[in-house]
């Protein structure tokens, strides 16, 4: 859900959108009207829904590109504590400027003992996402097995960027680290859209079960949407001064809002 995905040109992406995975032009040169929009973001959800099953198998079959996975629990905790230090240094002398060889001393473990884990520097920052995104869904998780269904929307909403924007807040890495590498690490840009496309599939399940009445694409539509405006306005607000951030924070509230009663305008009085 709240990856660092950004559409820096909205001209250029409406002009010529692309399928999740790259590959096919959702459609090109097409004069949008109220109906096409509906029909391009369906088919955009439809087409991030189905990816997100094969990304997340692919990812889950060599998670974030570690030479073998910690199978005791002595091995997990080195591996937690060579992240630990990674983001530090990571934060404080640049991806670019951080070596293997500094995590490794500053970590107090032999660099062939990282090595076992990292085979270089990218599978270390790879690994890195991977925890900061397993975090935020495990909590995005956890929010929606609470009192999330018996909320009105307002109140859901709240809810659902507050927590969203603490994590932001809590995790200052998330945005330092990412921002020195976006656009320069495929692996990375596949994880994102994994993730974000497991968000959808969760959302709108949630959506279905708490809203039921609309169609399966009307769901992953509504997702879509979510997921993908509140995590570039939430990453977004993130290299803002604190006034206009906060004052991002709550002009998203108003648009999710007014965007979800527009659907389910029952969910307003729940």
């Amino acid at each position: 859900m709240f990856c660092q995905e950004k559409y820096e040109q909205s001209s250029d992406f409406l002009i010529s959108a692309r399928s999740p995975d790259q590959s096919q032009p959702i459609y090109d040169n097409v004069e949008l009207g109220p109906l096409s929009a509906r029909t391009l973001l369906n088919r955009m959800a439809t087409h991030s829904s189905k990816m997100s099953s094969q990304a997340l198998s692919k990812a889950a079959s060599n998670p974030a590109g570690m030479r073998r996975q910690p199978r005791q629990a002595r091995s997990q905790e080195r591996v937690n504590h060579i992240l630990d230090v990674a983001e530090q240094l990571f934060i404080a002398d640049g991806y670019a400027a951080t070596t293997t060889n500094a995590i490794a001393t500053r970590a107090n473990v032999p660099i062939g003992s990282l090595y076992q884990f990292f085979p270089d520097k990218a599978a270390i920052l790879q690994a890195l996402a991977r925890r900061y995104a397993e975090r935020l869904h495990q909590q995005f998780i956890e929010l929606h097995l609470t009192e999330m269904a018996t909320l009105p929307l307002a109140g859901y909403v709240d809810l659902l960027i507050d927590t969203t924007d603490q994590f932001f807040s809590e995790h200052p890495g998330y945005h330092a680290i990412f921002m020195q590498v976006e656009g320069t690490m495929p692996e990375l840009e596949s994880l994102e859209a994994a993730v974000d496309a497991q968000y959808i599939q969760d959302l709108a399940g949630f959506l279905s079960r708490t809203y039921p009445g609309l169609s399966p694409e009307d769901y992953e539509m509504i997702a879509f949407v979510i997921v993908k405006a509140i995590g570039t306005l939430l990453w977004l607000s993130l290299s803002q001064d604190a006034a206009f951030r906060q004052r991002l924070v709550r002009e998203t509230k108003r648009l999710m809002l007014a965007y979800l009663q527009s659907y389910f305008p029952t969910g307003a009085d729940q």
